[in-house]
């Protein structure tokens, strides 16, 4: 099984790696166990940036000022929750092999090969 972010402008990389032991799994589950690998990961050796499916809230940037290494925990619970919400705007799609799962609660089948694809909608300019 494969994780990989893409953007609508045409960006690509491998997201990250996270065990799944389970063959059906909901795509909230998914999410929410993606958001704490990445925040414990952040939360552990904080990179110069947090790159994670949703980015920390406003407030949470305005407490951690700009120095890397003097920044605050992220709270996951905040995040996967920022998630949620950003799911249900439609901030990100998710694809698993190349069908789009429109529902949180959908239960999704994995096997060798599965694909899930988070798709990170890019705002147009001007529009």
């Amino acid at each position: 099984m494969s994780f990989v972010d893409e953007t609508t402008s045409g960006e690509r990389r491998e997201a990250w790696h996270l065990e799944i032991f389970e063959e059906r799994i909901t795509l909230r589950e998914v999410i929410r166990r993606r958001v704490f690998q990445e925040v414990a990961e952040y939360n552990a050796a904080p990179p110069e940036t947090f790159r994670g499916l949703v980015q920390p809230g406003e407030t949470e940037r305005e407490l951690n000022g700009d120095r890397t290494r003097a920044r605050r925990r992220v709270d996951a619970e905040r995040q996967f929750a920022e998630a949620v919400e950003a799911f249900g705007r439609n901030g990100f799609l998710v694809l698993v092999d190349d069908r789009q799962v429109e529902e949180l609660d959908a239960e999704l089948d994995l096997r060798m090969g599965t694909e899930i694809i988070f798709l990170k909608l890019v705002p147009l300019v001007g529009g």
